[in-house]
């Protein structure tokens, strides 16, 4: 087949990091694949073109760009796609027009995360755009309930969980517990909680700044790294300064060594007051770390309370504090927690699956559009 997959950017984002893996998967399957930027470039395709993708940029110039709906249906009557699979509102929006425009076979577009940030514009476009889709795939039923309770139709939707590396791959620690602590400048007595992403509202960051001085002064000995960069960094390093201390909380900045680090970490903390399916913490599992999550859609397809992690309420510093003083009390608990989320992430999360079920549902459906025609 020839995919072409489409999205905003290449930023350091969830939905940037899975049409990465998807399409070097289809690349090492055999398929002609091409990944087009809607908006920008980003240090994601760096990856791509390692592994002979080629990346096109579209360059939109501004929201409602109509020459860019133009340059995107041009690029893809040139590519000619049996496939065009669009991700993210921007790109599902301008690109499922183009690829019709392109009389593309078949057109599927992308929902990733539970959106609260919509208004009634965005969903009536979401509603009409699926008159020319042919499915919309999703990473977690959460966000499949979100859109169907916004009237999207629910037959349209195909639930594939996101995919992880090869357990190999991340278990492929190279570093001690000494080195990870030295790399995040912390003392090698204390306690090591870790949040990674990006550093903006729907994160809730400050909840977790409070729930780290709060944890490190009912415990003596924790210390939460903040890994990743955003818009909101100056000002939450700010907050930091104002409620706590860099001995309690540290902003590690945006890494490349993450896979290295995590296994050495006492507890994972995500305390997002919306997501799709989080990268990370499916990371975290598979590294054998004990997660401690916010109490919404997206993260409780993944962490079920008291078996593969933990729950709190969002916005709930204390209840996140009270949880992790629990858990950092009983270490053969964590142990047991740790290990049935990992095996969950081997066998329901493998990258091996997610890119064999993209390829089943575009050879369905291309079948079926040839069959009809």
């Amino acid at each position: 087949m020839k995919t072409a997959l489409v999205i905003p950017t290449m930023d350091r984002g969830g939905a940037e990091k899975q049409v990465v893996l998807l399409a070097k998967g289809l690349h090492a399957a055999g398929h002609d694949v091409r990944v087009f930027l809607l908006t920008r470039d980003g240090p994601r395709s760096e990856e791509l073109r390692e592994s002979s993708i080629p990346v096109v940029l579209i360059g939109k110039r501004f929201k409602v760009d109509p020459t860019a709906l133009f340059r995107l249906k041009k690029r893809l009557v040139e590519f000619a796609p049996d496939v065009v699979h669009t991700w993210l509102f921007a790109a599902n929006s301008f690109g499922r027009v183009a690829a019709k425009w392109a009389g593309v076979p078949v057109i599927i577009a992308s929902e990733r995360c539970v959106d609260p940030w919509k208004t009634s514009w965005h969903f009536r476009i979401d509603r009409r755009l699926q008159n020319v889709s042919h499915a919309i795939t999703t990473n977690s039923s959460g966000v499949q309930d979100f859109y169907v309770a916004n009237g999207l139709d629910p037959a349209q939707f195909v639930v594939i969980p996101n995919g992880v590396e090869s357990v190999e791959t991340n278990r492929n620690v190279a570093i001690d517990r000494e080195e990870a602590l030295r790399r995040l400048d912390v003392l090698p007595d204390r306690r090591l909680m870790v949040a990674v992403g990006r550093l903006w509202p729907q994160k809730r960051i400050r909840d977790l700044i409070w729930a780290g001085e709060l944890l490190a002064t009912a415990h003596g000995a924790t210390t939460l790294v903040l890994i990743g960069d955003g818009p909101q960094r100056e000002e939450l390093v700010r907050h930091r300064d104002a409620v706590s201390a860099p001995l309690h909380v540290r902003f590690a900045g945006q890494r490349d060594d993450i896979a290295e680090l995590l296994p050495h970490a006492d507890q994972f903390w995500i305390a997002s007051e919306y997501e799709g399916q989080s990268n990370a913490v499916i990371e975290a599992m598979l590294a054998g770390v004990p997660v401690i999550a916010s109490d919404i859609p997206g993260n409780r397809d993944l962490v079920i309370e008291d078996e593969t992690g933990w729950l709190f309420p969002v916005g709930d510093e204390a209840a996140l504090v009270r949880r992790s003083l629990a858990a950092l009390k009983n270490p053969a608990e964590c142990d047991r927690v740790a290990n049935l989320a990992r095996q969950r992430i081997i066998t329901e999360f493998s990258l091996d699956a997610m890119i064999k079920r993209h390829i089943e549902l575009y050879e369905r459906l291309l079948a079926e559009q040839r069959s009809s025609r």
